[in-house]
């Protein structure tokens, strides 16, 4: 039975998530190093001005993943395989070992500035539930064109799904979406229109500077969002993080996969708890899902020393 620690991605941030972390030295040294990496207070990025800022959310998705899983590692908790959700996907392969903290650190920034400057305003991603992809993608076909661009990004189950594009062409779709069975069409806390074309020439960008860091082999396995599938070449994990903002998500299939790969405690890091609700109700569902938000540390390194 292995474990496995999700990661979440934006739409997951709260205020308040980085002074939330455990009181451990392990935490305490995540949050030096990410101060340091950028040059200013890392723990000034979780108030609620600063969450509206795209670099604000996705530094702190990256900070409280990587210092989580680093506190329950020196509890003598530590998984066997990782897995993100979009911005997830960077703690995840720090925790893998495939990228050092403060190097990770500066390409998030970048990142995440790259995706702001391009889109400071007018866009987004709206969550529709209840239509699969097959009844979805021909209300977004429809929708879609030169002034109102919109995309099918997120799969993040077979009735949950996302899309990302221009606000007007969002609130379309949504329309679409309800008259069509939709149960929910709702605008997520997400600034920027990830996982769609929009972004391609972002990740280009950022694939520049990520080809200039150094890399390892995962010293435990790292299951691509992107590809739903287990990455073991430190090049392509690199080359998966830089282009993945760019590319849909497949979380469901991300899921199955861990899921064959024998993970049956699935664990998400802060902040909050949409990926562990979606491994509650998967039809493969983990034995355990789980969140770190809510629970004591005590329980959760117990149950983790347990699965192993």
């Amino acid at each position: 039975m292995s474990v496995l620690f999700t990661f979440p991605g934006q739409g997951a941030q709260k205020p308040g998530m980085l002074h939330a972390l455990p009181d451990h030295e392990a935490a305490a040294y995540t949050l030096a190093q990410a101060s340091a990496a950028l040059g200013r207070n890392v723990l000034a990025l979780d108030t609620t001005d600063a969450l509206r800022s795209t670099v604000a959310v996705q530094l702190a998705l990256l900070v409280a993943g990587v210092a989580t899983a680093r506190v329950l590692d020196a509890l003598g908790a530590p998984p066997h395989m990782v897995a993100g959700l979009s911005i997830g996907a960077w703690p995840a392969a720090v925790v893998a070992g495939v990228l050092d903290f403060t190097d990770a650190v500066r390409l998030v920034e970048l990142r995440a500035r790259l995706m702001e400057d391009a889109y400071p305003s007018g866009y987004g991603m709206t969550a529709i539930g209840g239509l699969t992809r097959q009844q979805l993608a021909p209300l977004v076909a429809h929708v879609h064109g030169p002034d109102t661009p919109v995309y099918v990004a997120n799969l993040n189950a077979p009735r949950q799904l996302v899309v990302a594009g221009a606000a007007a062409a969002l609130d379309a779709v949504a329309a679409l979406a309800l008259d069509h069975g939709a149960h929910r069409a709702e605008r997520l806390a997400v600034a920027v229109p990830s996982h769609c074309p929009l972004l391609d020439e972002q990740a280009r960008t950022l694939a520049c500077a990520v080809a200039q860091v150094p890399r390892r082999r995962p010293r435990l396995t790292y299951v691509s969002s992107s590809k739903a599938r287990a990455l073991f070449d430190a090049d392509a994990i690199v080359a998966d993080l830089a282009g993945n903002m760019a590319r849909p998500v497949l979380w469901a299939d991300t899921s199955r996969h861990a899921w064959e790969r024998g993970a049956r405690v699935a664990l998400e890091m802060p902040s909050g708890s949409v990926l562990t609700r979606l491994a509650q109700d998967a039809d493969f569902a983990a034995c355990t899902a789980l969140c770190v938000d809510g629970n004591r540390l005590d329980t959760l390194v117990q149950i983790v020393r347990d699965a192993r």
